[in-house]
């Protein structure tokens, strides 16, 4: 398959704005960005922000951060349509968050248009919370933010026009992309007017919903804005509960989903590994090989921050974060993430959400068996958890060796490779991932042992 149907499926790279520095900074990735084979670039929210510093409390939507601008000259649009033709030269496309469910307190949106917002019973802004997964009765409040009200209502037209106006300014600097913030928290049909409007600018703009913590039902009352992308939650899957599965089939019709080993939203993969006690610095350069490794095989389109390669420990924060807070690198896995995203970039069985099944294996170890809709081609990514030691998979008997026999591996950067046909076992280290792809079915059916 040609690179030009992999680009179907982004593959994204997310350049945190205030680890990077100012927009001209921002050019300095690019390169290293394309070298290791993302075809996206996700920003941050780079707004205007309110009283709190955060990213994601935004006082002026036409606005730059101060601290983005540098000693540019240039406007506001001209340094980021500079920006973003710069990485389109290489072959790089740029998505933004669209955070329309709140503003800041502060922002010029409460002073101008004040009926806008969620108002108590006392005629105070309502700000946004979220109850705990584990405690519904403890809640989080975001003090600094102030809750857009769209309910039906006279004033709802104007304050969904407002915000078409929004993403049709920033499709017209050339924005190939907006990943929507909590966009379960946006009824349907507004989502479905700003598409409207952005298509207006640019036919092919993709729109990905960011709906990290939802339930079930809030997921599928997305269904009618129809969506390019959801967000998936396989970075906490333990490997044997159903529930990943059951979401990826329950949604793929819906959209196809990203995956990520780490976001601006978690902790540093590199410090749960090294909290886990892990010291050695190999072991935790080849847990993060992995990881990206298993979020490329698990869904249409991977993203991986900033920093990941360099194994960073520190989080990302949306209000505190700074350049100089730019870590030394612990290694860097460029050119493995590099191998992962050719090989994901190669196979159409990788770029599209077809059926998916988990394989067991007595040994311990199991895989991800990853069809193709639309033909015979299959991706089996067999995987041995860290606490397991060493598995031993026959090929001729184990259910997980017999599809792995039919296929070729084609694990990056493993230097056996090729085909299984002269292997009697298939034998993997605790935390070793490998990947075998083909179009040839085992004789008998397999059965998850």
């Amino acid at each position: 398959m040609s690179e030009a149907v992999g680009l179907r499926a982004p593959r994204i790279y997310n350049l945190f704005p205030p680890l990077t520095g100012s927009i001209p900074d921002w050019s300095r990735h690019i390169l290293r960005v394309r070298d290791m084979g993302f075809n996206w670039i996700y920003i941050n929210p780079f707004h205007y922000p309110g009283f709190s510093g955060s990213l994601y409390a935004v006082k002026d939507y036409y606005r730059l951060n101060p601290m983005l601008r540098g000693p540019a000259y240039a406007s506001d649009d001209d340094l980021l349509r500079g920006f973003i033709e710069s990485a389109g030269s290489h072959g790089l496309s740029v998505i933004m968050d669209l955070v329309i469910n709140h503003t800041s307190r502060d922002s010029t949106l409460v002073h101008e248009h004040p009926d806008w917002f969620q108002r108590d019973p006392d005629g105070n802004l309502v700000s946004p919370c979220a109850s705990h997964p584990d405690d519904p009765d403890k809640r989080t409040v975001w003090g600094d933010l102030a809750a857009l009200d769209y309910h039906p209502r006279p004033q709802r037209a104007a304050l969904v026009g407002y915000f078409c106006s929004v993403v049709r300014h920033y499709a017209r600097l050339g924005m190939r992309a907006f990943r929507c913030d909590a966009a379960h928290r946006i009824p349907a049909d507004v989502w479905l007017a700003i598409m409207a409007a952005a298509h207006q600018e640019n036919p092919d703009i993709l729109f990905f919903a960011e709906t990290l913590g939802c339930t079930p039902d809030e997921v599928e009352a997305l269904r009618p804005a129809r969506f390019d992308y959801l967000f998936n939650s396989s970075k906490w899957w333990d490997g044997e509960a159903p529930w990943l599965l059951d979401h990826y089939e329950q949604f793929r019709d819906l959209a196809p989903s990203v995956s990520f080993p780490e976001s601006h939203d978690t902790a540093r993969l590199a410090a749960e590994t090294e909290a886990s006690g892990v010291s050695s610095v190999k072991l935790i350069a080849e847990v993060q090989r992995y990881r990206y490794l298993f979020s490329a095989m698990f869904s249409s389109a991977v993203m991986m921050p900033m920093g990941y390669e360099f194994g960073f420990t520190r989080p990302m924060n949306v209000v505190t974060s700074r350049p100089e807070q730019w870590e030394n690198a612990r290694f860097d896995i460029s050119p493995y993430v590099a191998e992962v995203n050719r090989l994901k970039a190669s196979l159409s069985v990788l770029n599209r959400e077809g059926p998916q099944q988990r394989l067991a294996s007595p040994s311990g170890a199991y895989a991800l068996l990853r069809r193709n809709n639309h033909g015979a081609e299959w991706v089996l990514t067999v995987i041995n958890p860290p606490h397991n030691g060493t598995a031993c998979l026959a090929l001729d008997r184990d259910p997980i060796g017999r599809r792995a026999a039919c296929g070729i591996d084609v694990t990056p950067a493993f230097p056996a490779g090729g085909s299984t046909a002269d292997l009697a076992v298939l034998v993997l280290r605790g935390g070793e991932i490998r990947v075998f792809t083909g179009t040839t079915e085992p004789e008998e059916p397999l059965a998850d042992l």
